[in-house]
């Protein structure tokens, strides 16, 4: 096996995922990806490790992980098995966000925490078809049912750990008072009636998260699983904070463990490599590999940088102010970029083989597509960027002056 990232492998602290876990990880992948079936075996070894508790604080009987050390620990889990580490990160994010609006005195999801440490599986269900302003709106109907609680009505998309949930976190327009249309955040349980799956993905890349759509008939979200209802647009609040952090960073993550694991192949494949046309030494000696090398090492090292470096000043606490959103937005995006560009330099060295199905390089250069498209994705990410710096946020509010 080609070398892993000792940087992040010594950076991390506590390392919940042993090395040969990882290894028994990165066998599977290539059989997931193949039977397009989703990662059950990875699944039971990662709930019998802790991982899924890692992000939760020791006082709930967590890992204590913070957003650095889940950072470190996405990148060395995708390194081998990336499907894996996108999936799981749609349960860490939510424990996450609990996590963060804890340590900052606000208990209003205490609850995801407990139930985390007991061992439930949260998913997220922000995906719908048709919507592009992501959570500032909802193409789901969101009822009030007259007690605090909220049925829901509609369909969500791209449910990684659809197999497995036990929780999942939606949000829907609640449109009752026209004048005031808002937006519901909240939990159902997948023991509840009012939903069903539907088994739709069968896709390019990251295959094993089964990211099948949801079916929500009527779905009732108990008074104390409704977590925030806010005004209907671009939203303003901690949980939202929290959830924008502890989301896309790992995303990021995850990605350039993709691009990490790509590079390592990249380098080991042209020790060995030889060419005729260089007199029997091996394709290291190229120029022209070196300068791939050379340029995915330099961008290898740009995406860690930035987003350790964001993760770090989150956890801090550094005021950014109305900046932050650029700086979470702006690292993942760089990250997904900055990995597809290393990949496809990794490929290029290792030649036609790369092509090859029994190649780990052709499913990696399928998997690292997906990063531009998680939200969100690549044109509204620019578009939010932009706008901040710009002064015209939110765009509508400045029309209407």
């Amino acid at each position: 096996m080609a070398l892993q990232d000792a940087a992040i492998r010594l950076a991390t602290k506590a390392a919940p995922l042993k090395e040969e876990l990882l290894h028994k990880f990165h066998d599977r992948a290539p059989v997931y990806d193949r039977e397009n079936r989703f990662f059950s075996e990875d699944f039971e070894d990662l709930r019998a490790s802790g991982y899924f508790k890692a992000a939760a604080p020791l006082e709930f009987g967590g890992g204590g992980l913070t957003l650095p050390d889940i950072l470190r620990e996405q990148a060395r889990l995708a390194y081998h098995a990336p499907p894996t580490a996108l999936a799981v990160n749609m349960h860490l994010y939510w424990v996450g966000t609990a996590a963060y609006l804890w340590r900052h005195g606000d208990h209003s999801t205490d609850w995801i925490l407990e139930e985390a440490a007991a061992g439930r599986i949260f998913a997220a269900g922000h995906g719908e078809p048709g919507n592009d302003v992501g959570l500032a709106g909802s193409n789901v109907e969101a009822r009030p049912t007259g007690d605090g609680g909220y049925s829901f009505h509609g369909r969500k998309i791209f449910t990684s750990l659809s197999p497995v949930w036990d929780w999942l976190g939606v949000h829907g327009l609640d449109s009752s008072d026209p004048a005031n249309p808002r937006i519901v955040h909240a939990f159902i349980r997948r023991e509840d009636p009012g939903h069903h799956t539907v088994e739709t993905w069968d896709t390019l890349g990251q295959r094993a998260t089964r990211s099948d759509d949801t079916v929500l008939d009527g779905v009732m979200a108990r008074r104390e699983h409704v977590t925030r209802v806010l005004p209907a647009g671009p939203p303003a609040d901690p949980f939202i904070d929290g959830i924008i952090s502890s989301a896309v960073l790992p995303i990021g993550a995850v990605y350039y463990g993709i691009a990490r694991r790509a590079f390592d192949i990249a380098v080991e494949g042209a020790r060995q490599r030889v060419s005729p046309a260089l007199g029997g030494r091996t394709y290291a000696y190229h120029p022209q590999t070196q300068v791939e090398i050379a340029k995915a090492s330099v961008e290898l090292d740009s995406i860690w940088a930035y987003l350790d470096r964001v993760a770090v000043e989150w956890a801090q606490g550094v005021d950014h102010g109305a900046l932050w959103p650029t700086k979470l937005l702006g690292a993942k995006q760089h990250a997904v970029d900055g990995a597809r560009r290393v990949v496809d330099r990794a490929t290029k060295v290792a030649g036609a083989q790369s092509l090859t199905k029994r190649s780990e390089l052709e499913r990696l250069t399928r998997d690292v597509r997906s990063g531009p498209f998680h939200p969100p994705n690549s044109d509204a990410t620019h578009d939010l960027i932009g706008q901040i710096h710009l002064g015209v946020f939110p765009p509508v509010a400045q029309a209407a002056e």
